[in-house]
């Protein structure tokens, strides 16, 4: 079950590739292959296990994944010490950008975590009160 999960994952972003080459979609192929998995998910309505293990399984390893970037990009090293202040300043903003985008999303879960609990203890006060005093009867 495990490889056919990654066989879906891969065989939606062939598909996604496949689609933008098709409609000369002004997107990479692997973005359009994510929201076709996305679309897929919400449609589900769930996460299958089987998904869910490689997704894991993957992100446990994406420092490997990252290996033929970092190789790709000491090819072109000589371009990099020449257009160094594009690099740092992009750097520096997408930084910025995604932390800043992390806050705001989690700020959003705890405000929304807080509200789903603040409606479970929406108890009366008065009940609260005859709960108090049923509290304080006991041994």
């Amino acid at each position: 079950m495990f490889l056919y999960a990654l066989l879906g994952l891969l065989a939606l972003q062939w598909l996604g590739e496949w689609l933008v080459l098709a409609l000369h979609l002004p997107l990479p192929g692997a973005l359009v292959g994510a929201l076709l998995l996305l679309a897929g998910l919400l449609w589900l309505g769930r996460l299958p296990k089987t998904l869910e293990q490689v997704a894991n399984a993957l992100l446990q390893n994406m420092m490997l994944l990252f290996i033929p970037i970092i190789a790709g990009v000491m090819l072109h090293f000589e371009r990099i010490a020449r257009e160094w202040l594009p690099f740092l300043a992009s750097a520096i903003v997408g930084t910025v950008v995604t932390m800043l985008a992390t806050a705001w999303v989690l700020r959003w879960l705890l405000a929304d975590s807080n509200v789903e609990a603040d409606a479970k203890d929406s108890t009366p006060p008065h009940a609260q009160a005859s709960q108090a005093a049923t509290l304080k009867e006991k041994p």
